[in-house]
């Protein structure tokens, strides 16, 4: 018997996954439009999580305008196909460990996050790893970054972004654990506020944006 919880998980993930990738597949001012209101959202309940921390919350406010100034860039500019990759990378990430976490349990990963285990960090790589390159296969033609990239770096790079989003992860769940808060919000049933669910696109975006794009563009002369 499915329990309540993963049950309004999956019916909230239902609904918000298509919505999200419309909005992604349509780009251009519908899609800044729809960034705009998670940033919104996202500031929001940032604020709530740092209450009495000036200078932090200034900082997550600069951080958070900056990750989400990389992912409007990073679609408008670097293309549709490469975005979705970095999406359905931090999508299997995140269900990956959710999943292996809840079959296989075993160790504590952290005391910052109680939930989090080793079993979850293997399945977070593995089903990243799976898909990323499930997605390649059937949609990398369309884009010429992945026509250029040898396959051991596309395996590494889908490595790498698995690994920044689970240490987003971790980040904000260490500062709702300083604000004893369970969830950052409550506005997505089963998943608590946007922050919970989108922790590790916030980070993989700005670092994409400073770090990966940069290699890959010196690497291909591509420029767009």
């Amino acid at each position: 018997m499915i329990k309540k919880e993963l049950q309004k998980r999956i019916l909230s993930s239902i609904i918000l996954i298509p919505v999200s990738f419309f909005f992604i597949i349509q780009g251009s001012l519908t899609f800044v439009f729809f960034l705009s209101l998670i940033f919104l959202v996202t500031s929001l309940e940032w604020f709530r999580m740092t209450k009495n921390k000036e200078i932090l919350r200034i900082f997550g406010l600069f951080f958070l305008f900056f990750s989400f100034f990389s992912t409007i860039y990073l679609r408008q500019y670097i293309g549709l196909n490469f975005f979705l990759f970095l999406i359905i990378i931090c999508i299997f990430t995140d269900t990956g460990g959710y999943i292996f976490g809840k079959i296989f349990k075993g160790p504590r990963l952290t005391k910052i996050s109680p939930k989090k285990t080793y079993s979850g960090v293997i399945g977070s790589f593995l089903s990243s790893l799976i898909f990323g390159l499930i997605y390649i296969k059937y949609f990398g033609k369309k884009s010429e970054i992945f026509l250029e990239i040898d396959p051991l770096l596309i395996i590494l790079l889908i490595i790498f972004v698995s690994l920044v989003s689970q240490i987003g992860d971790l980040i904000i769940s260490y500062f709702k654990r300083k604000a004893k808060l369970k969830d950052t919000g409550k506005i997505l049933p089963g998943h608590g506020g946007f922050l919970d669910r989108i922790d590790g696109v916030i980070f993989v975006m700005p670092i994409t944006y400073l770090c990966i794009l940069p290699i890959l563009i010196n690497k291909l002369d591509f420029i767009k």
